[in-house]
């Protein structure tokens, strides 16, 4: 789902004219423009595509940012993480393909407005099945998030590393990144005699835990099971983090709410929880006051997912799922305000 325009072509899958265009129009930059198909594989805040060498068979990953949501400097800084994690960290994470002048963002004029568009090596693998979701996934995730953690909390991150941030007031305040809540579809004013004293709690918890270095720094901010791709199996399998493109300044244990996007309310999250934390103390110390706050960033998720619904709506079809996530987010809220707050249960 994103804001531009699409079509769908006579095999039913949907493209963006003008993104393939821009895609086409930076593979010039490097050095098979003219012997290259293009393939769409994602549509979200970006168009990605996946660019098959007509003559070699090489595939690689393209990836064309959205009008409007990242500056180059800040794709630029999201790549400086990209290759300090490569170099000094333990994580696999995408390898970047420069163009042939030896840059990594190649800008492309469309009609005077800039597009950035970033070339990326192909990754092996398949993302975990999130409907066969098991307790080691969560395990295995949460032992990541920690490596990744240790690496951006001691990093020393370049002069000019500007990302967005993801506290409260680009949240869910009066600067929402991805806009308001409110206008989702699905919320009236039965929900949101729910869902405002739910928020109310959140922003008092959250203000309560702080914003210190200890508790807030740079984040994935998308680390999902559908952000990690497995090639291989058990004990061998190769683990690369994927889509770093919503990193930023946010709450560590924020990274949590998003290992369950789209699914808060499922029954099995207590349990996943643990998991997780389970998997994040192998690698990195968790105090108990993070471990209980992370209900919270469950629900500032699931806040910040209704907010992109509404703002990102472009068919029945997304219009359909806001209210039924509306309503699951109003159970959720209730759960959240009946609780301590370190459950949702």
């Amino acid at each position: 789902m994103g804001d531009e325009g699409f079509v769908v072509d006579e095999t039913g899958d949907p493209f963006v004219a003008d993104d393939v265009a821009v895609a086409r129009a930076a593979l010039s930059e490097y050095d098979h423009p003219a012997r290259a198909t293009l393939r769409l594989l994602n549509l979200s805040e970006n168009a990605t595509y996946e660019v098959v060498d007509d003559h070699t068979g090489v595939r690689s990953i393209l990836r064309v940012h959205r009008k409007g949501y990242h500056s180059r400097p800040e794709i630029e800084s999201e790549l400086d993480w990209l290759d300090a994690l490569r170099r000094d960290g333990d994580v696999t994470v995408p390898v970047v393909r420069p163009a042939r002048g030896g840059g990594r963002v190649v800008t492309v004029d469309q009609d005077g407005t800039p597009r950035y568009v970033v070339h990326f090596e192909m990754v092996s693998g398949a993302e975990p099945d999130e409907k066969a979701l098991t307790v080691s996934d969560f395990h295995t995730l949460g032992r990541i998030t920690a490596a990744l953690h240790d690496h951006s909390t001691t990093w020393t991150r370049p002069q000019g590393f500007r990302r967005f941030s993801w506290d409260w007031q680009h949240s869910l305040g009066d600067r929402p990144r991805w806009g308001r809540w409110e206008d989702a579809t699905g919320v009236g004013e039965s929900e949101r005699r729910v869902l405002d004293p739910a928020r109310d709690l959140l922003r008092r918890r959250l203000e309560e835990y702080g914003t210190g270095p200890e508790v807030f720094g740079l984040v994935h901010a998308d680390l999902r099971l559908a952000n990690l791709l497995v090639d291989g199996s058990a004990a061998a399998a190769k683990i690369t983090v994927i889509d770093f493109d919503d990193c930023g300044l946010g709450w560590h244990f924020y990274d949590f709410g998003t290992a369950v996007s789209f699914f808060e309310d499922d029954p099995a999250v207590p349990e996943w929880q643990d998991a997780w934390a389970a998997g994040y103390r192998t690698r990195r110390p968790m105090a108990a006051s993070d471990e209980a706050m992370l209900p919270s960033f469950v629900l500032l998720r699931r806040f910040l997912l209704l907010a992109w619904m509404g703002s990102h709506s472009h068919s029945r079809e997304s219009q359909a799922m806001s209210i039924t996530y509306a309503k699951g987010s109003c159970e959720l809220a209730e759960r959240y305000l009946g609780s301590d707050g370190r459950r949702l249960a």
